[in-house]
């Protein structure tokens, strides 16, 4: 089934890798309802310019039995936080309670999904992948073993409210113990598939249209550090996703990942469908993949509403100078404390 905006004749970048699925097309976006690693496989080899994506990390906290104990406040995977100092904190993957077992299946996991990564990105090309500090070193070493190569991280300052808390159950006889430090920064990997033996990278630009990072529109250089806001309350009420990224976030993302501004990106977790909707408000070819049916139709919704947001934050300004980069208040204008 395709449905979405009337395209006349015009075919677009992403339609040819709809490859049959249901999906609903944009002007310059797609959304498909497929298994990615089905669909990553399928593709052509070569296919992908980029990816730029947040992942699944207990791999089974967005199964529906997880999110139906989430919502009924019963746990499971999430853990319900407390509130604090008046803040009622939104509920967290439980990635503390993985064993040994599911663990090795998360390396497992994703060693799996970088080969077909390999398989359907353009030499060069970068993946963005969000990720979080409990975890990332297992995945980006999974990832580095599939044959991609890891060319650093990208920090995103956002107070998160993870971690903080007093030992539980014992807070009154610990007051001055936190058993992990308090989150404030969300690591995400910066992976890229080799340049081919011998090719410079300004060879892959003109071959494959990859190979570096765009910089920003003021000429400055794509910066690994960059101050966020938390996802804001209008974009969560479009779309009811536990793990939605802000598009002050991911418009600065998706754009950075085409160093020519052309080429096609990929979302293989779509979840809310803000990656999709940053790229369709920017202009850029993008194809998000969800397995999920309640997902996908809840992105085919909020997609054009997401990509419809003004975001006027100051986290969306690039910045001018160091003292912009890194504001001292960046938790502040978060509208964390």
């Amino acid at each position: 089934m395709r449905h979405g905006i009337p395209r006349g004749n015009r075919m677009t970048n992403v339609e040819a890798l709809v490859l049959g699925y249901q999906s609903r097309i944009y002007n310059y976006t797609a959304i498909i309802h497929a298994d990615c690693f089905e669909w990553l496989g399928r593709l052509p080899e070569n296919s992908l310019h980029a990816i730029v994506t947040d992942p699944p990390y207990g791999v089974k906290e967005y199964n529906f039995d997880q999110i139906e104990k989430m919502e009924n406040g019963n746990g499971g995977i999430w853990r319900i936080p407390p509130s604090f100092d008046g803040h009622i904190r939104s509920p967290l993957p439980r990635f503390t309670a993985l064993d040994s077992g599911e663990r090795e299946s998360l390396e497992r996991f994703f060693f799996e999904w970088g080969r077909q990564v390999m398989h359907a990105l353009r030499p060069g090309g970068h993946v963005f992948l969000a990720s979080n500090s409990f975890l990332s070193q297992l995945v980006f070493s999974a990832l580095a073993r599939s044959g991609l190569e890891f060319r650093g991280e990208f920090i995103r300052l956002v107070r998160t409210l993870r971690g903080g808390d007093r030992p539980k159950n014992a807070e009154d006889e610990f007051p001055d113990v936190c058993s992990m430090p308090r989150g404030c920064y969300e690591p995400w990997g910066i992976f890229r598939k080799p340049i081919p033996a011998r090719m410079t990278v300004a060879e892959c630009l003109r071959t494959y249209q990859t190979g570096g990072i765009r910089r920003l529109a003021n000429g400055n250089p794509f910066a690994d550090v960059v101050a966020s806001e938390r996802t804001p309350k209008r974009e969560r009420e479009i779309a009811n996703h536990p793990s939605i990224k802000p598009q002050s976030l991911m418009r600065q993302l998706v754009r950075a990942a085409l160093p020519l501004g052309k080429g096609v990106i990929a979302d293989p977790f779509t979840g809310s469908g803000s990656t999709v909707a940053a790229a369709e408000a920017l202009g850029l070819s993008c194809v998000g993949v969800e397995r999920y049916q309640d997902y996908f139709d809840m992105a085919c919704e909020a997609i054009p509403q997401l990509c419809g947001v003004n975001t006027n934050s100051p986290f969306a300004k690039e910045p001018k100078s160091e003292s912009q980069l890194f504001p001292s208040n960046y938790m502040h204008r978060s509208g964390e404390l």
